[in-house]
């Protein structure tokens, strides 16, 4: 029943028969396992921006038609937005942004205009996006993970003791795009109110795959700020979301300054808007956000439920598969697989992680990611990798860098693609020293980019 369902899921997708070029020159259909770094679009995400094209104009204070029109659509987004994770519309704001990153870095300035002395608790299974930012202007601390990567609840609430009141913000990702494990965010919300600070969710990779509810700000298992982007959600073009409460946006001054961020501005005064209008600079990325209000729509259409248990069933098809293969070393919990969305990390022994993404790319048109997923700590406590062993990458920038490979599927795979990827692995591992041999050679040529499997011309 399941299999027959997805025939239909892959129906709402652009691009899924597109055919590509390998460098043996024969052409395949692509299979995309790369859908935690991006998605690819909707149909009704593409058919909803043509369809708007013509009403396309400048939003807000346009007496236009058009502007009108567009003011209205930019508006009634925030509210599908709200009403898909819980949001309080009402006590919340959702500030459009570029991405993830965006929202993150515009909460990491406005609590330092706030707090500039507080400390901060994040994780080591943390993407930089959500780390980097907290580190220039603050005193920030780490929750213990264990060996298979999953976080340490109890030294959370150490920490939350130790800190007596000082930590104003627990910020932690809600699925790790390392290992795909879930955090039990309101479980965690619970905690981190008990001791006075506030929670931040990196919802990027959890908001596309599962049911999120923010809950009532007067729930203690309430879900304080969320962020997410739209290109993981089936819905390019650039946008992203903020949510935090209202009155927390309506201190201090924005991190962007200029047109739309003010009431009044004279030589001598400035008066800044509302929020969320106050943090959304110049023309805002109304396609965008017409896409990201599409792509929700279809989604709690399709029902989250549905998208989570399809995606945990190829997930868990897929482990059952890769377990055994010979030399196969598979990263996180993976035998709790429902406790995770739908995200494997592993390694072949004595096959490089960038040979390994390479090959099923050029031999078998399979796309996969390879490295440390902008997440070095993380990867570097799963792989063991030492600080000498760090120190002398950095000496030796041209060594191999230790990393894995990772698959990711979306709501439009398949057990086939997923067959055709094991039975490449397998192909890999049979013959792996010619492939070694030819990969080699051919690793200098990809790194510098001057390979290029295409034909001129094409």
């Amino acid at each position: 029943m399941i299999r027959n369902k997805v025939n239909t899921l892959r129906n709402l997708i652009v691009g899924v028969n597109t055919s590509i070029p390998l460098i043996s020159g024969q052409s395949v259909r692509a299979i995309n396992f790369d859908n935690a770094a991006t998605t690819p679009p909707f149909k009704s995400v593409m058919n909803a921006v043509n369809n708007f094209s013509p009403w396309y104009s400048s939003i807000h204070r346009g007496a236009g038609y058009k502007s009108v029109i567009s003011s209205v659509r930019y508006e009634q987004a925030r509210k599908t937005i709200g009403e898909f994770v819980g949001a309080d519309p009402d006590l919340d704001a959702i500030i459009f942004v570029k991405n993830t990153t965006e929202a993150l870095n515009k909460l990491s300035y406005r609590l330092y205009e706030q707090c500039s002395d507080c400390v901060i608790l994040s994780t080591l299974m943390e993407h930089h996006s959500n780390d980097l930012p907290w580190r220039e202007n603050y005193h920030i601390d780490y929750i213990a993970i264990d060996e298979l990567g999953r976080l340490s609840l109890e030294d959370l609430e150490m920490k939350l003791k130790c800190y007596s009141g000082r930590v104003k913000l627990v910020t932690i990702t809600g699925a790790s795009n390392v290992t795909g494990h879930i955090n039990p965010i309101n479980e965690i919300a619970d905690l981190t109110h008990r001791y006075g600070a506030k929670l931040l969710v990196d919802g990027a990779q959890l908001v596309p795959h599962a049911e999120v509810n923010m809950k009532s700000h007067s729930d203690i298992e309430h879900i304080d700020f969320l962020v997410f982007s739209a290109h993981k959600m089936y819905a390019p073009f650039g946008s992203g979301v903020l949510i935090g409460p209202r009155n927390y946006f309506e201190k201090g001054s924005p991190d962007l300054k200029g047109g739309g961020t003010v009431k009044i501005v004279t030589k001598d005064i400035v008066l800044w808007d509302d929020p969320p209008h106050k943090d959304e600079a110049g023309t805002p990325n109304l396609m965008g956000v017409i896409a990201l209000d599409a792509a929700i729509k279809t989604l709690k259409k399709i029902g989250m439920k549905k998208i989570e248990d399809y995606e945990r069933y190829l997930t868990q098809y897929a482990l059952k598969r890769l377990i055994k293969l010979e030399d196969i070393e598979i990263y996180g919990d993976y035998i709790q697989s429902e406790n995770k969305v739908s995200i494997i990390t592993f390694n072949i022994k004595g096959i490089p992680h960038d040979i390994v993404a390479n090959y099923l790319s050029l031999e078998c048109g399979i796309a996969v990611r390879n490295g440390c997923f902008c997440a070095q700590p993380y990867v570097q406590k799963l792989l063991h990798v030492t600080t000498n062993e760090i120190m002398n990458h950095i000496k030796n920038p041209n060594k191999p860098h230790p990393g894995m490979v990772r698959m990711s599927f979306g709501l439009y795979n398949t057990i086939d693609e997923i067959d055709d990827m094991i039975n490449a692995l397998e192909e890999l591992i049979t013959h792996r020293s010619y492939y070694l041999e030819k990969y080699e050679h051919l690793m200098d040529s990809i790194s510098s980019r001057t390979f290029n499997p295409l034909k001129d011309g094409d």
